[in-house]
């Protein structure tokens, strides 16, 4: 009796109704209970739950890191084929799915081990290989729902992976059907998940968001979801706060994609952690210590910074080697530091050896002491290393002339970055490379770039604005952006982000103009391959640089832009300009307004001077401003390019124009042979026999 009162309580809490005889029988919900027969009610809930609060118990389905419930699907849980409402593909997403129930399971157990792997090693090849592997497609969209569920009660470093792997597996692995539907099962279960996570609806909205910026799960998820869930569910405050809190903000995607991502200051904090826990140890020779700082700071990825910390300590201080070199050996043995990472620490030595030779004279041979006392005791596979005898690209890299240019170009560098002084290095680049070099000037830019990337915005900032100023010739700074791709892969050892680093800069530099559009090719050209590092750097910065105002972003994405007030609005510049145009117009001098158009800092958005200037000279029929933009395209402010796209928004408020100017059309299109004739627009310019389209069709 007491079990028939407890069955009641939790149908009529299922159903709202007191008559447990009224429930609704629907396919799109299994867990319903269903009557049979005569008996008592069958409970077919796949989750165990408490009869107190209806809550996942710890020790059934439920509980922190179980993802039980509406996450996981019980094989114990069984559907009646003659059941009116019965759909084979319901419980497994298979035609055949009662057959299919223990290969289910399996993927089950195979993804969490992959998804715990992935986070232990960050390792995304190995994972995709892995989920190939298991060749189980149709089950794809519980992988998608495991990963994002396990990396919602983790550290921001592994929601980051988490959402790098799903862009990483979309479409070459996972179908986007598979995708969206592991994010339909996700957004159902956020009344379980909220249990063991408090913050999910924002977490959860995060990783919606997220994938919407990334491409892998379409706009119109949001709306479609919600108008398949109850009013009152969670999963409604999730697709809210994903619409509204984030893909509504103001610059959504750049905020979006570094919400998670370890940040510099964190990296250059590890970093840190692991130079005092080395130093400690080499004072104390305590392990237990210095193995519990290791395990302390959580980055098993990282673990080759401790390697090769741990190296350049032994080889600066010879002393303290016997006891560095047991550390790494103990740590290897107990699987503290997998062989991975010991490598990788080796290689990264090899690599860095000739600049280390600058400090250390003796450097190569003491390394490869190192390397054979590693290899004789047993913990380092020397087959594994990298060529000791390493190959410089280029022979102007063996030049000592060549060697000591870099070095005071870091020199110049640093001290940039202190004073924000340019005049002094211009006067220092000239001093140290006469003939005008190009190959030095390659050389200054990577070395200025390679040194902003593991610094905080305002150096990024400043590297960028230094870079447009100098006017160096388009096919140095291309040739410095090659050989910053070629070492992206060092370089990425120790900034996590150097491809998005690099896209950003590439992006910049053809908002400032330092680059044309066609440069991103000839860059591109030098890297086949849209998996290779090249291929994604150049990939990324057409993506930055084709986003709706992409300028504006891309120019302000570290805080800056070049004029003295960087957090300016778009509509304060437009301000701006009309009031400048304004005053040249009724009078003013031609070099006060020039100087008001360079103060803006904002290349990139010169189109709106060109086209409010073009506007006012149709409206007024007076040409004084056609002069200030023949001025300014004389003297290289405004370009080609800028010319191009204020007439092409000319062209667009045509429409609106006519209203005010009823020969606006006919203006603009002898505006715009005369723009052709003087060289400001390309003979190629087609938006005149586009307009001649319109009108005819007018006409007709």
């Amino acid at each position: 009796m007491q079990f028939n009162d407890e069955c009641r309580e939790i149908v009529q809490s299922a159903s709202g109704s007191e008559d447990p005889m009224q429930i609704p029988i629907s396919s799109k919900s299994p867990r319903s209970t269903q009557v049979h027969g005569k008996g008592s009610p069958v409970n077919h809930d796949r989750q165990s739950r408490s009869p107190i609060d209806g809550r996942p118990k710890k020790g059934g389905c439920g509980g922190k890191g179980t993802w039980g419930g509406l996450l996981d699907t019980d094989s114990s849980y069984a559907l009646d084929p003659n059941d009116p409402n019965y759909d084979s593909s319901e419980e497994y997403g298979h035609p055949n799915a009662r057959k299919s129930a223990p290969d289910f399971d399996a993927f089950k157990k195979k993804a969490t081990i992959i998804v715990e792997e992935y986070f232990a090693t960050d390792d995304v090849d190995s994972a995709t290989n892995e989920l190939k592997e298991l060749a189980m497609p149709s089950y794809n969209y519980y992988f998608v729902k495991k990963l994002v569920s396990m990396a919602m009660d983790r550290h921001d470093h592994e929601k980051e992976m988490a959402a790098v792997l799903l862009s990483a597996l979309y479409a070459d692995v996972i179908d986007a059907p598979q995708v969206y539907r592991g994010f339909s099962k996700l957004v159902e279960s956020a009344d379980d998940l909220i249990v063991d996570i408090p913050d999910t609806v924002d977490i959860l909205a995060l990783f919606i968001a997220r994938a919407v910026v990334d491409d892998i799960l379409p706009p119109a998820f949001l709306k479609k979801q919600i108008a398949l869930l109850p009013n009152d569910s969670k999963g409604v405050e999730v697709l809210e706060r994903a619409e509204k809190g984030y893909l509504a903000a103001p610059m959504h995607a750049e905020i979006i994609e570094r919400r998670w991502r370890v940040s510099k200051k964190t990296v250059e904090d590890v970093k840190a952690r692991i130079n005092n826990l080395l130093i400690e140890y080499v004072t104390s020779g305590d392990k237990k210590e210095a193995y519990r700082c290791i395990k302390d700071l959580k980055v098993p990825f990282f673990h080759h910074e401790i390697v090769k910390k741990a190296l350049v300590m032994a080889m600066e201080r010879r002393q303290a080697e016997d006891r560095l070199l047991d550390l790494l050996k103990e740590a290897a043995e107990e699987g503290l530091i997998n062989s991975s990472q010991i490598t990788k620490g080796f290689d990264r030595m090899i690599d860095t050896i000739e600049d280390l030779s600058l400090d250390i004279p003796n450097a190569q041979r003491i390394l490869k002491s190192l390397i054979s006392k590693a290899t004789s005791d047993g913990w380092l596979c020397a087959s594994s290393l990298r060529s000791f005898s390493l190959e410089p690209r280029k022979k102007l890299l063996e030049d000592n002339f060549t060697r000591t240019f870099k070095l005071k170009s870091q020199s110049i560098v640093q001290e940039y970055f202190l004073t924000g002084d340019i005049s002094e290095v211009f006067s220092c680049i000239e001093a140290e490379n006469k003939t005008s070099s190009g190959e030095l000037n390659a050389i200054f830019v990577k070395r200025l770039i390679t040194l902003a990337m593991d610094r905080k915005n305002r150096e990024k900032e400043m590297a960028s604005v230094l870079l447009s100023s100098l006017c160096f010739p388009a096919d140095d700074v291309v040739n410095g952006f090659v050989m910053l791709i070629e070492s992206a892969d060092d370089t990425a050892l120790d900034n996590p982000v150097v491809v998005e680093d690099l896209a950003m800069f590439l992006a910049r530099a053809v908002v400032d103009e330092v680059l044309a559009p066609q440069h991103l090719e000839e860059v591109g050209s030098q890297f086949l391959g849209t998996d290779s590092i090249g291929g994604k750097v150049l990939q990324m910065a057409k993506s930055l640089l084709k986003a709706r105002l992409s300028g504006e972003r891309i120019l302000r994405c570290w805080g800056g832009g070049g004029s003295s007030r960087p957090g300016w609005a778009v509509e304060d510049v437009k301000h701006k300009i009309g009031k400048l145009l304004e005053e040249y117009e009724s009078g003013g001098d031609i070099r006060e307004a020039y100087r008001c158009i360079k103060e803006l800092g904002m290349p990139f958005f010169h189109h709106e001077v060109v086209k409010k200037a073009m506007v006012m000279v149709m409206e007024k029929k007076n040409e004084r401003l056609w002069g200030l933009l023949a001025h300014c395209f004389g003297s290289g402010l405004i370009t080609m390019n800028q010319m191009t796209k204020g007439f092409s928004r000319v062209e667009e408020s045509l429409d609106d124009l006519a209203l005010d100017v009823p020969d606006a059309r006919k203006q603009f299109l002898a505006y715009v042979e005369k723009a052709k004739t003087t060289g400001w627009l390309d003979s190629s310019f087609h938006y005149g026999n586009s307009i001649n389209g319109k009108d005819n069709g007018a006409c007709q």
